[in-house]
C-alpha cells in the first residue's frame, strides 16, 4: 500500500522560505515520477511542480517558475518542494503525488495515482 506523507508546511509572511517534504512508502520510490500540487479555497487543485523518476528534469507552473524547487532524494524515498519568495497568493493546501513508473516530469494530474493528505501553507501579506 503507498503511502505519501507531506510535512512542512505552516505560516509565513510573504518574501519568506518553507520547505516541504514527502516522505513515500509502499513502491519502489525511485522507479517513479512526483509531483507537488496544490488547492487553494473555493479553487481547484493545480499543478505546481514535478520531476521525473531519474531526477533529471522537472517541471514548474509558470507562477511558481524561478521561485520554487522540486527535488528528490531516492535514498530517503523523500521529495522536496523548496518554495522562496512566497507570495499570499501560494497559500494553499499542497500535496505530493505518485505519478507514473518511469514517468517523466509530467504535470497531467490524471497520471498520478496516489495522493499524501496534505499540508496548510499559508503566506500572510
Amino acid at each position: 500500500q503507498v503511502q505519501l506523507v507531506e510535512s512542512g508546511g505552516g505560516l509565513v509572511q510573504a518574501g519568506g522560505s518553507l520547505r516541504l517534504s514527502c516522505a513515500a512508502s509502499g513502491r519502489t520510490f525511485s522507479l517513479y515520477a512526483m509531483g507537488w500540487f496544490r488547492q487553494a479555497p473555493g479553487k481547484e487543485r493545480e499543478f505546481v511542480a514535478v520531476i521525473s523518476w531519474s531526477g533529471g528534469s522537472t517541471y514548474y507552473a509558470d507562477s511558481v517558475k524561478g521561485r520554487f524547487t522540486i527535488s528528490r532524494d531516492n535514498a530517503k524515498a523523500t521529495v522536496y518542494l523548496q518554495m522562496n519568495s512566497l507570495k499570499p497568493e501560494d497559500t494553499a493546501v499542497y500535496s505530493c503525488a505518485l505519478g507514473p513508473r518511469r514517468g517523466a516530469a509530467v504535470a497531467t494530474m490524471t497520471l498520478y495515482n496516489f495522493w499524501g493528505q496534505g499540508t496548510q501553507v499559508t503566506v500572510s501579506s
